[in-house]
């Protein structure tokens, strides 16, 4: 069985005026709801059910379900006092029913044939960038798997919000977040530092995506920018 997790609780206070009414995933690009193109790609790669976290604005989520089969909802109700740990943490059971993507939901993806090069094994989706980047990134070791997750790195694979997880991993995920959720600085994690915490457990490697495959659009600025530029193939 084949199962996504869809983070959209997040308050989208990088793209306001736009989300004071209507959260951040349910934005148009190209004309389309941002979310809608994940869960696009999400049916075409053959996931059975997905799982969408809602928060913030959580009840304009619901059409969905009648439009896309296998669609779930799962409410945060730390959505605004805890970092996206909080996210993953509320799907956490979802994590012990087999193999899993976790994905952020204000993407938006033209091509989702890079979902299908992981070749079954768990992976970080990444684009490489060259020099800097202040963005979140992955580190790899001789073997090529992932030894470091986190912001800032040089000639790095930059993170595109999109991973999967084989059912193993997927319950040391499971365990992990459960056994960090509510102590220390959990507020202010990021699921993602979690992984990074248990690299030990963990082997993850990376798979490669292409340019204009999957844009990562967080500003009003960005949008309007996208929206004005060529069309990728949808």
């Amino acid at each position: 069985m084949l199962n996504a997790i869809i983070m959209a609780s997040g308050l989208g206070t990088r793209m306001r005026p736009l989300t004071d009414s209507v959260p951040k995933p349910l934005i148009k690009a190209r004309g389309i709801p941002m979310i809608e193109t994940v869960l696009n790609a999400m049916v075409s790669c053959g996931v059975n059910n997905i799982y969408i976290v809602v928060g913030y604005l959580g009840d304009q989520f619901s059409y969905l379900m009648n439009k896309y089969p296998g669609i779930h909802i799962i409410k945060n109700d730390d959505y605004e006092t805890v970092n996206n740990i909080s996210s993953v943490y509320a799907a956490r059971e979802v994590l012990s029913l087999g193999d899993c993507f976790i994905c952020e939901a204000d993407l938006f993806i033209s091509d989702p044939s890079f979902l299908k090069e992981c070749s079954g094994s768990t992976c970080y989706f990444g684009r490489f960038v060259p020099g800097f980047s202040g963005d979140w990134v992955f580190e790899t070791d001789s073997h090529g798997f992932i030894s470091r997750v986190g912001k800032g790195g040089t000639d790095c694979y930059n993170m595109v919000g999109v991973s999967f997880f084989r059912s193993e991993d997927a319950l040391i995920l499971k365990d992990a977040i459960e056994k960090r959720y509510g102590h220390g600085d959990y507020r202010d994690l990021f699921w993602d530092d979690v992984v990074n915490e248990n690299l030990d457990r963990l082997k993850i490697r990376i798979s490669s995506v292409k340019d204009g495959q999957i844009t990562e659009l967080d500003t009003v600025e960005e949008l309007n920018e996208f929206n004005s530029s060529p069309r990728d193939a949808l």
